[in-house]
């Protein structure tokens, strides 16, 4: 009893999951007032904090590629590169540049697309794979804007980009819809399930799922026959 009392005070003073606890509290509480805001703070809030979030990956991840940007030296002035060259340029630095840089990349991509999936949220008042594709094709655009990708075309890239990251969160979104979904019940598969256990015959039920009780017919039996084999002691 007393090592029992000891391991639940261990468990209750666990700093841990006191901070665990006290940080979903506050994350609950925070989702609650959201909720009762009107959506253009509630779009306001979720895009800020989103693309706090993202800024800090970013600068994160801006710091491991750091060097990279050694590898992409700033051309001089004077230097007459043609438009595709400087392009292609300005793409490299924007997919290889420092702390500064990205976390700007990151923090404009998940903020608008958190915004905007807010405000479809709000609107529809569902989440689905069209909400997403319009928040991934806001992000994608704003992205290129904001890193200079795309050169004298901006307004070509600008597009290009925001259907390319529509089409990848889309199809990101359908693939985690079609794992999370539970499978679908087989109704043939229960109701002779619970014949059989009503019958005491429960060891007829590993046959059954492995598919070698094929007679479609059990499924059929009515409770008023079951009933009658349980009354005349099961059945031979």
């Amino acid at each position: 009893m007393e090592e029992g009392k000891q391991g639940v005070m261990v468990a209750a003073q666990n700093p841990i999951a006191q901070l665990q606890a006290r940080f979903k509290d506050l994350e609950n509480g925070f989702r609650a007032w959201l909720a009762k805001q009107s959506l253009p703070v509630e779009a306001a809030v979720v895009t800020a904090t989103s693309a706090a979030q993202g800024a800090a990956i970013g600068a994160f991840m801006g710091t491991l590629t750091n060097d990279a940007t050694s590898a992409f030296p700033t051309p001089p002035p004077q230097a007459n590169l043609n438009p595709q060259a400087m392009a292609s340029f300005k793409q490299a630095q924007a997919l290889a540049g420092g702390p500064l840089v990205q976390a700007r990349n990151f923090a404009v991509m998940t903020g608008v697309n958190a915004g905007i999936s807010c405000v479809m949220k709000r609107i529809r008042g569902k989440e689905d794979v069209q909400s997403s594709m319009v928040a991934a094709f806001g992000s994608g655009a704003m992205f290129s804007l904001v890193s200079g990708m795309g050169g004298q075309n901006q307004a070509a890239n600008v597009i290009s980009s925001g259907l390319f990251f529509a089409l990848i969160q889309g199809g990101i979104f359908q693939i985690g819809q079609k794992f999370s979904q539970p499978p679908a019940e087989d109704v043939f598969y229960s109701r002779t399930r619970s014949m059989l256990k009503n019958l005491g015959l429960q060891d007829y039920e590993k046959n059954f799922k492995k598919g070698l009780l094929t007679d479609r017919t059990l499924p059929l039996l009515t409770d008023r026959w079951t009933q009658g084999l349980e009354r005349r002691g099961g059945c031979s």
